[in-house]
């Protein structure tokens, strides 16, 4: 089990490891620096999957490695976890082999033990990948897509259609205002900054309107962070208090 840091759940777990730049949200993505560094480490799990731009930052190049001795590990952990699946991947990347994603999502189903939580910048292919495998709904799948700015808005409506108990939003970077939005059939949202070298600076007027709209469809908030160079220098309190309620499920 690797735990996580990660506020909002308590462990990770990587069956899948790659990825590639889906949007803007993405450039400074942590888990892109991170497989740059193990790939230098020689975990051969990363290999291949960056490489260097012309500013010699590392890059996606979009391969997708699958780790087979990870797929069945939660079925070896007996205490119930939240798990967050793939932080170094995504599920329903357009790369991502079928049979892999089936065996991952069996591997879910007999872990019921467990809550599993997804997260994916592509919840256009989730649908068309769950239609296509036929995979069930299971009660213990949390999905959920990931919105930066007004330009991606667009995957709210789409994650609203995902089957199971929760769907939710994750406003993380947030770079840009949202505006009014419509959290209907959504259950819960998850709202922070950006961090890290090259964090684009997030502002409270951007969190007031999440806010004003998680009290107007009665969805649960989690403030995550403010974000900035150093990932805790400006601390998670929002409104005097930390914001972390979730889907009581």
């Amino acid at each position: 089990m690797a735990q996580s840091s990660i506020e909002w759940t308590n462990s990770t777990w990587n069956p899948l490891a790659g990825c590639s730049c889906a949007s803007a949200g993405c450039l400074n993505c942590y888990a892109m620096a991170m497989a740059s560094r193990l790939e230098a480490m020689g975990q051969g799990k990363y290999t291949g999957l960056t490489e260097k731009n012309e500013k010699e930052k590392a890059v996606w190049t979009g391969k997708i490695n699958v780790d087979e001795s990870m797929i069945n590990r939660p079925l070896e952990w007996r205490k119930p976890q939240m798990i967050f699946v793939n932080s170094m991947s995504d599920l329903f990347h357009e790369n991502a082999p079928r049979d892999a994603i089936l065996k991952i999502w069996n591997v879910m189903e007999k872990a019921r033990w467990h809550t599993f939580q997804t997260l994916t910048k592509r919840p256009a292919m989730m649908l068309d990948i769950i239609r296509d495998l036929k995979l069930p709904p299971l009660p213990n799948l949390w999905l959920g897509t990931s919105v930066e700015n007004r330009d991606v808005a667009f995957r709210i409506d789409l994650i609203k259609q995902a089957p199971g108990p929760v769907r939710f939003v994750s406003f993380e970077p947030l770079i840009g205002a949202l505006g009014n939005v419509d959290l209907s059939g959504i259950d819960w949202i998850i709202v922070g900054g950006e961090s890290g070298p090259g964090a684009r600076p997030l502002q409270k007027e951007w969190v007031d309107e999440l806010f004003a709209a998680s009290r107007k469809y009665d969805v649960p908030f989690f403030f995550k962070q403010w974000g900035g160079v150093r990932k805790k220098a400006n601390g998670r309190t929002y409104r005097g208090a930390e914001w972390d309620e979730v889907p009581a499920v």
